[in-house]
Formats: C-alpha cells, structure tokens, sequence
C-alpha cells in the first residue's frame, strides 16, 4: 500500500485482467480494499471471465466488504461472462447473510433471475448442496422454484446427480415434483443412479419416483448401473420394481437389455442379481443375440457358467444364423464349446427325465467347467488313453452318434483342431463331455463305454479298455 502512495496505478491489471481490488476483496482484506477505495480505484472493472470485486465479495461471504462496495458506487446488477450475480454467487456457496442483505437492505429482489444457463439463485443452491440457502429461500423469501434450466433439469436433479442428500430430502418434502424429464429425457433418479448416488437413489425411490421411466435413448436406470456393475444399485433398482427387460436404443449398442451390457462387461454379480430377479435370459440384441451369445463370443468363462446354469434356450440363433455353440466354434474357443455342449445334454437330459429333481446336485453342484477332481482322474485317464492311443480316425465320431451327439455338436468339436492326428484331440474332448453326463445321470462309464464300444464295432478296443479297468481294479479295488 505504500506503494501505491507513490503514485503508482492502483487500476493496473495483471495477465488475468485482475487488479489489486480483486485480490483484497477474494482475501478478504477490509484494511487493503479500504486503502484502495480511498485511492479512488475503478470498483467495477471485471477479469478476463468478467468477474467484478462484488462477485468476489458475494462469493466468499464478505458481507463488510460488500456493504463497502456499494457503499463505493459497485454495479449491484453487474453480471460475469455466465450471467452470475451477487445474488447467484452468494447462493452458490451458502452465504445466507449476503443474500439477506441484498434482498431486505438493498431491496434487490430482482436479482433473483436466470443465469445463462436458466438457473435460479435457487437452482445454484440445490447444485451445490447449500440446504441453509434452500431452506430460506423457500421459507421468509418465496424464492424457491422448480422451473428447470436450460437442459431441463430441475434443482432435483441438481442436487440428485451431486449427491446432495439433504438438499434432496428437503426439496422432496417441499415440492411434489418427482419424475420431471430434462431434454434428454432423464429423471432425477435416473441421474442419481448414473452417477452412483446411492443415498440419492434411495431417497428418491422412497418418495415415489418410478424406476421405469425411459430416457430419449430407451435406456432405464437398471441400464446404467448394469453396464458400470454396480451391484448395490442394481439390487435397490430391482428391489422397487425396475423392469430388467428394457431394451435400450443407444447407437453403439441397440436394444441392449440390462442383462447383455452386464454380460459383455463382466459384471457377475450383476448378472446373478438380474437372473435372481427374474429377467428374461433369452431376451436378443439388435443381432439376434442372447446373453449366452454375447458370453459365447467373449470367451467370459465364470459368465458363460453361470448363464448356461440359468436355463437358457441353446437352440437359438442370430442374424447369421448362428447359435452360442455355433459361436463358440467360430470364436476357436475351445473351453467354451465343451461347456455348451456338456450343457446342451444335460438339458436334454433333465427333459428326458422330468421326475428327476435338482437332488441330483446335492453332492456335485452343477457346473460345466473342466473337471481338475482327483475322484475323476482314473476316468480322465482312461479317456485319454482311448481317444489317443486306441480309437482310429472317425471312430470317436461313431461313438458320438450313438451317445446322442448332434451333427452341430460333433461339427463344433472338430472345428477347434485340423491336422492329421486330430481326430484324437476331438476323441478326447468328445468322451469327456460324455463322461460328465454319465456322472450326472449316476451311471457306470466304464459298462457304458464298454457297451458303446461294442455297439459301434470296436470289439479289440472295448476289450483293451476291460483288461484296464480289470488291472486297475486289482491295483485299488474300485476305480469309480
């Protein structure tokens, strides 16, 4: 300050268009803006976003500081580059003092308007959580409004998608506004969700918004939290009743139902809450695909488990005339084509066998993964030797047919490996699938492959494989 004494220009302004009353104003430093306002200094030159040292004052509560700009002849309509005037500023960042000042000393309430972007005082409030400024502007001042701004949200999306919750709370209780739609046709809960709001999500259910309201693009708050895995959202979604069968139209992904976004990200806890919830596991895409197309094509093994043991329909196809099995084959995705197949016969079994129930898990839980227990190692073992050492070329495929293999199936098994000598890979991966529907169905595989061998005209194989079991048994007493 003493330099300024010297004759220096107290209006001069830095890089930022700022000068020395801005920087004692936003510190709030009565003693330095006193100093200037003697010096006669220019209070309402703005900064390069059009901020004058009044905006500065509402902004950071100095109620002193103000009072001594006006005092100075400030601007009190003055707006920044946004539209923002004391009022909104003070608004913004819950100075009630300010804002009581402008309305009952300077008798301003004109200042209660819309900024650029069609927000309110009130509006600015509810964004930024400020409950104390809700709650007065609701109460001694009626200058609470829902009007939405220019994208059409309203405060209650505002303080929604912020994760306001007690800015919420109090416009639930003082409006009956709940399921009002912005431009793109999203409600408060739909925003809330989006952004993981959780507590805002519940609030907003409790008060009766509708989980079912479709933006422009037919995408529901179950779409939005299914596709980013968030699990505890989804549950409450679904929990209030939020249909899990919409089917979006978002460009890149058309009519997507919550369960493929899930699937294609991975989302298993998701997919289970959805499948729990009673979704429709065949519901298709803009391809025709299913859930278990869509797992089949990413090779998401735990995805592809646990859609295959939802009961799904294996027999339908896309647009290019392609079941899950189908591609699986195409994929080269080996892991994946035995477990369809070992599901595809399980399946048809149980349809076969409808007086059995799911008693038949009770000591070996369902699942089509690889079989790495060491109770089935001898059979593994056995299956092995057959398919590489014993069985000639096309020969697996005889005993295929007459275990009840489909043409697509076997089809599917061969497309994995081409050579000459893989026929005995097939022959192998074909006699495990086998294996583990004979386990199921609590069969004994050693008569059934000896039978099946027998049946099929290979009497020296059939022959070999008792000389084993027979060997075997000797060695451990039982090899089952």
């Amino acid at each position: 300050m003493k330099t300024l004494g010297k004759g220096l220009n107290a209006n001069a302004k830095n890089v930022h268009h700022r000068t020395a009353l801005h920087y004692a104003v936003a510190g709030k430093n009565t003693e330095a803006v006193q100093f200037l306002l003697q010096r006669r200094v220019k209070v309402d030159q703005k900064d390069k976003h059009g901020v004058a040292p009044i905006h500065l004052a509402a902004w950071f509560g100095s109620l002193e500081i103000l009072k001594l700009l006006v005092r100075a002849g400030a601007e009190q309509k003055i707006e920044n580059e946004e539209g923002l005037n004391i009022m909104h500023c003070a608004a913004i960042n819950n100075n009630t003092d300010i804002v009581q000042y402008i309305v009952d000393d300077l008798q301003m309430k004109e200042l209660d308007k819309d900024d650029q972007s069609g927000h309110r005082p009130f509006a600015l409030a509810a964004e930024h959580g400020c409950v104390e400024m809700l709650d007065m502007l609701i109460g001694p001042y009626n200058m609470a409004t829902m009007k939405p701004n220019k994208r059409g949200d309203t405060p209650l999306h505002l303080a929604a998608r912020n994760n306001h919750l007690d800015a919420l709370q109090l416009l639930l209780q003082s409006f009956d506004i709940r399921d009002a739609v912005n431009m793109d046709g999203e409600t408060a809960l739909y925003q809330a969700a989006d952004n993981g709001q959780e507590g805002c999500v519940l609030a907003l259910l409790e008060a009766g918004c509708d989980p079912n309201i479709l933006t422009n693009s037919k995408c529901s708050a179950l779409h939005s939290v299914s596709e980013k895995g968030d699990t505890s959202l989804v549950q409450l979604l679904l929990e209030y009743k939020a249909n899990p069968d919409f089917k979006n139209q978002v460009c890149k992904h058309k009519l997507d139902a919550p369960l493929h976004l899930a699937v294609r990200n991975s989302h298993i806890a998701v997919i289970h809450s959805l499948l729990k919830a009673g979704c429709d596991i065949n519901v298709t895409d803009k391809r025709s695909q299913t859930a278990m197309h869509l797992a089949a094509e990413l090779a998401r093994t735990e995805v592809v488990e646990m859609v295959l043991k939802s009961g799904l329909d294996l027999t339908l196809r896309d647009r290019q005339d392609k079941t899950a099995l189908g591609v699986a084959a195409r994929a080269d995705e080996v892991i994946i084509v035995d477990m369809i197949i070992k599901a595809e016969r399980y399946y048809a079994w149980r349809t076969d066998n409808p007086e059995l129930n799911e008693s038949v898990h009770s000591e070996f839980p369902l699942t089509f993964k690889l079989d790495h227990r060491y109770e089935t190692k001898q059979l593994r073992s056995m299956a092995w030797r057959l398919a590489y050492e014993l069985l000639k070329p096309g020969e697996w495929k005889r005993l295929a047919e007459h275990w009840g293999f489909t043409k697509e199936q076997v089809s599917a098994i061969e497309e994995q490996w081409t050579g000459q000598h893989s026929y005995k890979e097939h022959g192998n991966r074909m006699l495990l699938i086998w294996l583990y529907g004979e386990e199921l169905a609590q069969k004994s595989p050693t008569k059934e492959l000896f039978e099946g061998l027998i049946l099929t005209g290979n009497r020296k194989a059939a022959d070999q494989i008792r000389q084993g079991v027979e060997s075997a048994s000797s060695k451990s007493c039982c090899i089952l």
